[in-house]
């Protein structure tokens, strides 16, 4: 009997560490800010072996997307890392309207803490507006010895992957070209960062200039490098290649030039080795988690729009910083033991001028004198104007105004909703009323609607744009450059989602995977409990033959 109990121990034993052999040591998780599904083909010439191509060995699901909207860079992160929609995780837009104190607040704006790193403002965030845990919240909590490092060059990027137990958030801060953090995280930076602050990002980084890769006309992925659809960069009068950054830059703006190039992916990249190295991830006897948004991208595509060459130069060179990521984790952790997983925080639109002058369905609502329009208009039918703001494709309303008036709250915000209707590139309006009381469940784009939808972060009346449609404050000349995100639209919710790594099989999925469920398909590869909100499901492919 003994040796038999013995027997059942040793069994138990070996069943334990064949689990552990299968876990990763570490996770690494990769954001790219508005990549679309398609760079992953469009440009696949031109990629090397050892990045994107590599991740797609493993498992690619290839048909990735967000369930809700807005599909703005805040909500997208915060959706990745906690397994659920911004109805649940509070992160409904990138700035949104609050009316306790009656402005624009940021998604991770946080005035109780300090700047870690520099001496300005630019630290004063945290992740105080995130409502659930993330999964690297639940890493922390589940296993206490494990660590979680977090950077992009985006404050956002950064503290919502890193969720509220990390163990170092870091971001850029474009007023003195250092990764900076704030007090919500530590008192001070570790010295492995002041030295990376202290290296010359003007001599390694700022003295570049920005070619194509290849020759540029082989660029035939994309549109002629002469396009009336782009910013300009800088100082230049051209949008055209090349970019040189010591001329195009002033000593007051050359950091936020930086961040619209390449080179600060590059810069990322470096920053991402070294705490590789000096935090030691993947070494300890628990799985850690390194967290890592790529925001340059969103950065170059607002600009310059998906059909650039720019944008496919962007792309050309961030494959390469993969490649060469992966090439460090293959030295300090091992292959095998460490599990990648790739995607984005939404996608994006082709540029609406472009649409409308290639004959395709798209174009431009104006919206101030509109909004002037529908503000008298409430005047004559209710005796008060009660909106407070317009952002993010959302009213806002005065609701102590309107009790206060003795006025009928959904009446209101109904008529509001009807005028707005009539509005020119209007697909559907819908009152916080209507998608609180389910009116309307079932329809793809109300439930898309309502999963975005916090009550008390949101607006109180709902727009959604026909494909192809970006509303701007009048029209003018820049104003029909450049390009955005934010739709239900396949070219905005469409992302890819790599995984490759330690217990990850080579796979390509085509059924819908939903972005909320990343999270818990982490913590079924960790063995760790699901985020506190997680709605999202385990992609179980990855765990079956």
């Amino acid at each position: 009997m003994l040796k038999r109990i013995i027997y059942i121990l040793l069994l138990g034993i070996a069943f334990t560490a064949k689990a552990q052999e299968k876990q990763p040591k570490l996770i690494v998780g990769i954001v790219v800010d508005q990549m679309s599904y398609e760079y992953l083909y469009r440009f696949e010439k031109k990629y090397g072996k050892g990045g994107f191509k590599r991740l797609m060995k493993g498992t690619n699901c290839r048909s990735t997307h967000y369930n809700y909207v807005p599909t703005y860079t805040a909500p997208g992160h915060a959706s990745i890392y906690t397994g659920t929609t911004p109805a649940n995780h509070g992160i409904v837009a990138n700035d949104w309207y609050r009316r306790s104190s009656n402005k624009l607040v940021n998604c991770v704006e946080d005035l109780a803490v300090q700047t870690v790193g520099s001496e300005n403002n630019s630290g004063k965030f945290s992740p105080v507006n995130l409502k659930v845990n993330t999964v690297t919240d639940q890493l922390k909590l589940d296993r206490s010895t494990s660590k979680v490092i977090s950077l992009s060059i985006k404050n956002r990027g950064a503290i919502l992957p890193g969720g509220h137990l990390s163990d170092g958030t870091y971001w850029f801060d474009s007023k003195t070209g250092k990764m900076i953090s704030s007090s919500f995280y530590k008192s001070d930076l570790p010295e492995w960062v002041k030295l990376f602050n202290n290296q010359s990002i003007e001599s390694l980084y700022l003295k570049q200039t920005w070619t194509t890769y290849f020759p540029i006309e082989q660029y035939t992925e994309s549109g002629p490098d002469d396009s009336p659809y782009e910013y300009l960069l800088g100082n230049k009068e051209k949008s055209t290649f090349p970019y040189h950054l010591p001329s195009i830059t002033t000593p007051e703006n050359q950091f936020e030039i930086f961040v619209s190039t390449p080179f600060a992916n590059t810069y990322l990249t470096d920053f991402a080795i070294r705490a590789l190295e000096n935090e030691q991830l993947g070494k300890s006897a628990t799985p850690d988690m390194l967290c890592i948004s790529y925001s340059s991208t969103d950065i170059i595509g607002h600009a310059f729009g998906p059909q650039s060459v720019e944008i496919e130069d962007t792309y050309i060179r961030l494959d390469q910083e993969i490649e060469r990521l992966l090439k460090e984790l293959d030295a300090r952790v091992g292959k095998g033991k460490y599990t990648v997983f790739l995607t984005a925080d939404h996608a994006v639109s082709p540029v609406p001028q472009l649409l409308l002058d290639k004959k395709l369905a798209g174009g431009y609502l104006f919206v101030d004198e509109k909004l002037q329009v529908l503000k008298t208009q409430l005047t004559a039918k209710f005796g008060i104007d009660p909106i407070l703001h317009l952002t993010n494709s959302s009213v806002y309303v005065d609701k102590k105004m309107i009790a206060e008036s003795n006025k009928d709250y959904v009446a209101i915000c109904q008529f509001i909703a009807d005028e707005i209707r009539q509005w020119e590139g209007v697909k559907n309006v819908y009152t916080a009323s209507q998608l609180i009381n389910g009116v309307g469940s079932g329809d793809k784009w109300f439930d898309m609607f309502r999963k975005g939808y916090n009550y008390h972060e949101s607006g109180d009346v709902l727009v959604q744009l026909e494909s192809g449609y970006w509303a701007r404050s009048k029209d003018s000349e820049k104003s029909r450059k450049g390009t955005s995100h934010g739709s239900p639209y396949a070219y905005d919710t469409h992302v890819p989602l790599l995984w490759y790594g330690c217990g990850i099989p080579k796979k390509e999925i085509f059924r819908t995977v939903e972005i909320i469920d990343i999270a818990p398909t982490i913590s079924h590869l960790l063995n760790i409990s699901f985020p506190s909100a997680t709605t999202g499901n385990v992609i179980v492919e990855i765990f079956t033959k």
